[in-house]
């Protein structure tokens, strides 16, 4: 080892004199070997004191030092909103819970949590008034780097509202006061959330908006609206996560007008997760798994591409997914964007309550005037089994003068409940171009297999089409398809098809 001279010591001694002093925000902190200690910063984790000054306090001083971890132990924090900054990390340890104090429904005069100004006139009205505020929420950032929320502990929306007053049928978000999103991030880059739980979050478990460099993974979250929300974002990995949202969509990439300009949603995979509609809440949290009896109506838990759609969607693959009590893989463009370039594979759906797969584009146009219908293009879907607990069929459905178009659909087993009514066959559905994009916007259908209007270039190979019961529809219902080839297809003995301004129609023999 070589020792120091004399020359060398005084040397490092006039250096350290001259270095500037740092000022440090507080007494002395201990950092624990997880990072920052919130309680050291007065937190109390009781239940019932309101810890979000402490939870602040503790952020703003890691970011004076330029970042770091902000450690949560075991505990049950009371807050409303807490606001990240660039370089901090959240750590919720095991028995660490921060839950969304509660506000009254009537809004408050003072305190509660942020309150987002309303989005400029011009554009305020071209998405649900959710997707335009963020600051109402338990946990958010805005124009951040570098941000992280990690940890076996919990978040618990317990005072969120939902957006609406289901019970009273009003709405409630924008109330002064008044959370509805448990995390909201706009317009940050490189962020990580991963392995925590989310239990009861509001209309939002997570809105993203604007997010670039975005890694979801291992997250459970049991929730009474919306779990993930993904908009106008770009790089996008979610993974391992179990989400469980009987009123709202599980996972649901979008792509609004809320920035003030249309921003694509692009670069996303989504792989490895399980979505469900149908369980009690806080069930799978517990993992009892209870179902609702009777069952919620109009029962959600999918995976959705929609509906804010004006910005687009474009390379997006969708893999290794459970669908269970749910509703099925909706990809929909009706506000003028381009959604393309989409690959769907190895799909488990069990009792889908409505269309196992919906295509629609449409014409609502909820967006800057003069713009026309987008474009729905370039998808592959693959290796799907669906086992349905409805009488839908798959529904592709463009409108006159815009065709969803180049679809390959193959290797898949699609069973529904089957037993229409024989008049149903003969049912012409109406075009409703404008309309809300739902698999029942055109009511009931007269196809058991698949309902293709307005489309180009479908090609189907190696599917079986199958009903529980003897079904009178047609498996097939085209009508002004340009290009229609199927290969391999084992359909119901005596199934028909229906078409109507068909042309380049391939069919094998069933």
């Amino acid at each position: 080892m070589e020792v120091l001279s004399r020359r060398h010591i005084l040397a490092l001694t006039a250096a350290a004199i001259l270095l500037p002093r740092i000022s440090w925000a507080g007494p002395a902190r201990a950092d624990t070997p997880f990072g920052l200690n919130v309680r050291d910063f007065g937190a109390r984790g009781d239940g019932t004191t309101i810890d979000t000054p402490a939870v602040n306090a503790a952020i703003d001083h890691l970011a004076s030092r330029g970042g770091g971890t902000l450690y949560f132990p075991a505990g049950s924090y009371a807050c409303y909103t807490i606001r990240l900054k660039s370089h901090i990390r959240l750590y919720l340890d095991a028995g660490a819970v921060i839950v969304a104090a509660p506000t009254p429904i009537e809004g408050m005069t003072s305190g509660g949590y942020d309150q987002d100004v309303d989005l400029p006139e011009s554009y305020r009205d071209f998405q649900d008034h959710g997707h335009g505020h963020w600051r109402n929420s338990l946990i958010w950032g805005e124009g951040l780097n570098d941000i992280a929320i990690e940890g076996p502990g919990l978040i618990w929306g317990k005072g969120l509202g939902r957006g609406h007053d289901y019970d009273k049928g009003m709405p409630i978000s924008g109330r002064p006061g008044v959370g509805d999103k448990a995390i909201a991030l706009k317009l940050c880059r490189n962020v990580l959330l991963r392995d925590f739980r989310m239990l009861q979050a509001g209309w939002f478990g997570l809105l993203a908006t604007g997010v670039d460099n975005l890694t979801i993974d291992n997250l459970l979250i049991d929730t009474n609206r919306d779990g993930l929300d993904i908009d106008c974002c770009k790089n996008v990995r979610i993974s391992n996560c179990t989400i469980n949202s009987p009123w709202d969509d599980a996972i649901c990439p979008k792509s609004s007008y809320a920035l003030g300009y249309p921003r694509a949603t692009e670069n996303v995979t989504i792989t490895n997760c399980y979505v469900s509609g149908s369980y009690v809440i806080g069930s799978v949290l517990d993992g009892s798994y209870k179902v609702f009896l009777p069952e919620p109506k109009g029962t959600h838990g999918r995976i959705k591409l929609g509906t804010e759609s004006n910005g687009g969607f474009r390379n997006i693959t969708i893999s290794n997914i459970v669908f269970d009590k749910c509703r099925g893989i909706a990809l929909e463009t009706v506000d003028g964007a381009h959604l393309e370039d989409i690959t769907i594979t190895n799909i488990s759906m069990r009792e889908v309550t409505t269309a196992p797969i919906f295509l629609r584009l449409g014409r609502r146009m909820r967006g800057p005037a003069g713009v026309v219908p987008g474009t729905l293009k370039r998808v592959i879907i693959s290796n799907i089994t669906s086992s349905a607990a409805a009488i839908m069929p798959s529904i592709i459905a463009g409108v006159e003068g815009y065709k969803v178009e180049d679809i390959r659909i193959s290797d898949m087993f699609l069973q529904s409940l089957g037993g229409a009514d024989p008049a149903l066959a003969s049912r012409m559905p109406p075009l409703n171009e404008a309309g809300y994009p739902e698999p029942n916007m055109f009511g009931d259908l007269p196809a058991s297999g698949l309902f293709v209007r307005q489309a180009r270039n479908i090609e189907l190979d190696h599917i079986e089409f199958q009903t529980q019961k003897p079904d009178p529809r047609p498996v097939f219902w085209l009508q002004d398809v340009d290009g229609f080839r199927t290969g391999h297809i084992r359909r119901p003995i005596g199934a028909t098809v229906f078409t109507q301004r068909v042309t380049g129609m391939e069919m094998d023999r069933p």
